[in-house]
């Protein structure tokens, strides 16, 4: 699963936030986990958190004294475990 292609045009730190966070959206990551996952530095990492969390693409949640990060709702493609057809794979590559 990644983020949908309007977002896909942001900073390559900020999308690889999305990915990440797409493949992980009912659970969450913390930051320790996003860093593990994405490959960047951690002002690096910081700035782009910043910078979605303003835009409004994804929320963070303190659970059990630490903060979890999700995407917000319609930031990521549809889920469809049952959807594995290249008509699929190819649905969630293209602009709607």
């Amino acid at each position: 699963m990644q983020a949908k292609p309007e977002y896909r045009d942001r900073d390559d730190a900020e999308v690889a936030i999305l990915d990440a966070l797409a493949d992980r959206r009912e659970e969450g990551m913390t930051v320790f986990e996003l860093r593990s996952r994405v490959d960047v530095d951690i002002d690096t990492l910081e700035t782009a958190l910043a910078d979605l969390k303003e835009d409004g693409l994804i929320e963070a949640h303190q659970e059990d004294h630490r903060t979890v990060i999700y995407p917000e709702d319609g930031v990521v493609g549809p889920v469809d475990p049952d959807d594995d057809s290249v008509i699929g794979q190819i649905r969630e590559k293209l602009p709607f």
